[in-house]
């Protein structure tokens, strides 16, 4: 049975291995030598998900660590075929593997991934048997594996990182950034790390699964990363999550008892593990000052900022930019707070509990990004907010001018964010301690008020101006970052000098161009120029001047790509010439295939690819939708090479992607195989731009607001490539939807037909700046950091 799987009894496996093999040491796997009666061993630290090859042939990939404490002590294995198949059913992570009847062969990833230079290759046609030792039982208390069987990892100090390394690590945080959602769909956490060689690693960690990432309570825990990827960066050495990316965190506290918090379900920690933990704790305590600015409410003043640990008992909805949350930490703010007026079917939360709490509960108001995290919080959790901001009300009587406002603001500039904290954590436990204990005042009718009387206790809020209406009062926009900064009149920022940043609330009077799709431009952001994008027609035009040269026989099928050509079938006798992009030898699927076409124009407009009586152009795009990329080349003496840079070098989708001529040194399309090398060659057009030596233009949104608010007006510049409207430019020409969509928008910004008084605010920040004019110098102003409110798009 080439697949046998051996138990574990006392240590030992039930069955012993064939008498004649030997085992084979993981620095005398060479390729060339004799590994005829050798087996090799290791614990299994990661494996992929079974697929199948081009062929059909069953595929699996797995990782192996053996127990040396050599710097590079991992090493892939490929199985294939039925082999494949049966592994991926039975192994698990921290399964002992061993492999016999191997083959060695070099491994095109070993840069990239850290693992050994060689990987081996597994079959059952070539005489391969696998054993496999399962995995004891994991402890209930910590999830960790049997000592027996754990693998003795190998940890990296932070002065002996090097580039292109995948690594272990032990390190002490120093700053961290609580995850949150990156622009893409995955979650992201910031985390900084120092340890005993007082050397510096930032590591910037991604993950789709919010609980995959470390969960990291406060600077000075402590935290232990598995298979972290080392890039050198602006001479510094930077972490980035890598496959099979693992961590555990510990509290940092001297004395405290080391309990890991883990982002797997199964782990291995040993006691040898537990004295860095401990060690690191002592270091820590003596050459580091790593507490934060932790406060609570009755220590607060006005202009701090703070990290605050507290409970959630009521949230609600404010506006399409902002949400409340309603906190408290059983101590008194010395201040009057703001309370933010909701309404009370709005209003989350037990009524009872939260006019009992009315003197004690603080409302926090939070921005933009982290509003996504804020309304799924559940009432009655423990959280950690940092980095909160209060600051004084500015109000129209001095009764509310002493009132202390909090917010936590859009961003993730000093560690913004919402932390949710663990019932066992231990400043949770000492905080419900400490609630349990605080006298409640006013409680004893409680009982007896009726919901109508709680409704008028929270619409009394309502009399009280909040800073949210006098400065967002029905904004369409959202400022995505500068919170602190004040408006400032337009009056004022016409009178002064430029360059400098502002901070307006005024009303769109008018905007140009009135055609939507006229402000979509081409920008290089070399040279700085812009440019209108080539229509259809323009295309075709380029297509028919292109050189009638018949593909050339000697650069098909190299060893890069492969060629197809057709000979069409009308009077003719046109030759097509499509090259798939081949990767490790293999054409992919073509959703995952780059393809270079050959266009052959004649005087009338050349009918493309596949039938004589096909489509023109359409048929390039009906091959965009079936594959990730097409290139349009043609044929010279030597080589293929892009047209002329008035086409497209890109075809993606409904998407053309165009070079600047003047800022672009096109290169040999040879330089493609470069890409078709990588371990997954993703195919983004940023890479194909650089590799062919192409500065591409961006689609850009280029539009002319006028903008007034009583005191004055002025034209501003929107400049933008998809934050404003939150709909790439890219896009918008070839999907009627976003058109619909960009339209509404501007319909809401600008209504037609509308008085002046019944057009909505629109905060935004603008900055101006100098234009010579020959003598002349004039002032211009453009939009920046604003995007429209979520309710509005």
């Amino acid at each position: 049975m080439p697949v046998q799987l051996l138990k574990i009894i006392k240590g030992k496996p039930e069955t012993q291995l064939p008498s004649h093999l030997q085992r084979e040491e993981l620095k005398h796997l060479q390729i060339g030598l004799d590994h005829t009666n050798k087996y090799f061993q290791g614990i299994v630290i990661l494996s992929y998900p079974l697929t199948k090859l081009g062929d059909g042939t069953d595929f699996f990939k797995i990782v192996l660590q053996d127990d040396t404490c050599s710097r590079i002590n991992s090493l892939n294995i490929l199985i294939y075929g039925k082999m494949a198949e049966d592994c991926a059913k039975l192994i698990r992570n921290g399964d002992i593997f061993v492999v016999a009847g191997f083959k060695v062969a070099e491994s095109p990833t070993a840069r990239e991934d850290g693992r050994h230079a060689c990987h081996l290759q597994v079959s059952e046609e070539a005489g391969s048997a696998i054993y496999i030792c399962t995995q004891p039982s994991v402890t209930p208390f910590s999830g960790t594996t049997s000592a027996s069987v754990a693998p003795k990892y190998v940890y990296t100090p932070l002065n002996c990182l090097k580039d292109g390394t995948v690594v272990n690590l032990y390190g002490i945080v120093k700053f961290f950034k609580p995850p949150y959602i990156s622009k893409g769909t995955d979650y992201c956490s910031v985390v900084t790390l120092v340890d005993q060689s007082n050397v510096k690693l930032t590591c910037t960690l991604f993950n789709g699964n919010l609980d995959s990432l470390p969960k990291i309570y406060k600077n000075g825990d402590i935290v232990r990363f598995h298979r972290v990827k080392i890039r050198e960066y602006n001479g510094q050495m930077q972490g980035i999550t890598s496959a099979g990316f693992a961590s555990l965190t510990f509290d940092g506290t001297v004395g405290a008892p080391v309990v890991p918090r883990a982002s797997s379900k199964v782990y291995t920690f040993i006691d040898e593990e537990q004295k860095t933990v401990e060690e690191l704790r002592v270091w820590a305590a003596s050459n580091l000052s790593v507490s934060g600015p932790e406060a609570k409410l009755s220590d607060v003043k006005p202009m701090m900022f703070f990290d605050l640990t507290c409970q959630l008992v009521g949230k609600a909805k404010v506006d399409g930019s902002s949400f409340l949350l309603k906190v408290w930490d059983g101590t008194k703010c010395p201040y009057p707070t703001w309370k933010v007026p909701v309404e009370t079917k709005e209003l989350e939360g037990d009524k009872v509990l939260l006019h009992h709490l009315r003197n004690l509960t603080v409302d926090v108001l939070v921005y933009d990004n982290h509003v996504h995290l804020a309304k799924s919080l559940k009432i009655g959790s423990f959280l950690r907010i940092y980095s909160i901001h209060t600051k004084q009300a500015s109000a129209k009587n001095e009764d509310i001018s002493s009132h202390i406002e909090f917010h936590l603001h859009g961003g993730t500039c000093y560690g913004r964010g919402i932390g949710i904290l663990p019932e066992n954590n231990p400043d949770v436990e000492e905080l419900k301690t400490f609630l349990e204990c605080v006298e409640l005042t006013d409680s004893q009718n409680m009982e007896n008020m009726s919901s109508s009387e709680l409704g008028d206790a929270f619409d009394n809020n309502a009399d009280l101006e909040s800073p949210l209406q006098r400065c967002q009062q029905l904004s369409a926009t959202v400022l995505t970052d500068h919170q602190d900064m004040s408006n400032t009149t337009l009056k004022t920022v016409l009178n002064s000098r430029a360059p400098q940043q502002f901070r307006i609330k005024a009303k769109l009077r008018s905007f140009k161009p009135q055609k939507l799709y006229q402000s979509v431009k081409l920008h290089c952001s070399k040279c700085n120029t812009l440019q209108e994008v080539p229509n259809g027609d323009a295309f075709d035009s380029i297509l028919q001047g292109c050189e009638a040269t018949a593909p050339n026989p000697e650069l098909q099928s190299m060893s890069w790509y492969e060629s197809v050509m057709w000979t069409t079938g009308d009077e003719n006798q046109r030759k097509i010439t499509i090259h798939f992009v081949k990767h490790y030898e293999m054409l992919q699927r073509p959703e995952n295939t780059l393809l270079m076409i050959e266009v052959l124009i004649w005087k009338r407009l050349e009918r493309l690819l596949l039938q004589g009586k096909g489509g023109t152009l359409k048929e390039i795009w009906k091959l965009t939708r079936r594959f990730k990329c097409v290139i349009p080349v043609k044929s010279k003496e030597d080589n293929l090479e892009l047209l002329d840079l008035s086409a497209p070098f890109l075809l993606q989708g409904n998407i053309k992607y165009y070079g600047c001529k003047k800022c672009s040194t096109p290169k040999s399309i040879k330089n493609l195989s470069s890409l078709a090398e990588k371990r997954e060659p993703s195919w983004e057009p940023t890479e194909i731009a650089q590799v062919l030596g192409i500065e591409p233009l961006q689609y850009v949104f280029v539009m002319k607001f006028t903008l007034l608010d009583g005191t004055g007006a002025l034209n501003a510049y929107l400049f933008d490539y998809e934050k404003f409207f939150q709909i790439p430019a890219s896009e918008i020409l070839t999907n009627s939807f976003l058109q619909q969509k960009m339209e509404m928008t501007m319909n809401t910004l600008s209504p037609p037909g509308r008085k002046l008084d019944d057009l909505p605010w629109l905060e935004c920040f603008i900055k101006s700046y100098n234009i010579a004019d020959g003598m002349k110098h004039q002032v211009y102003y453009q939009i920046f950091d604003t995007t429209v409110a979520e309710d509005v798009v």
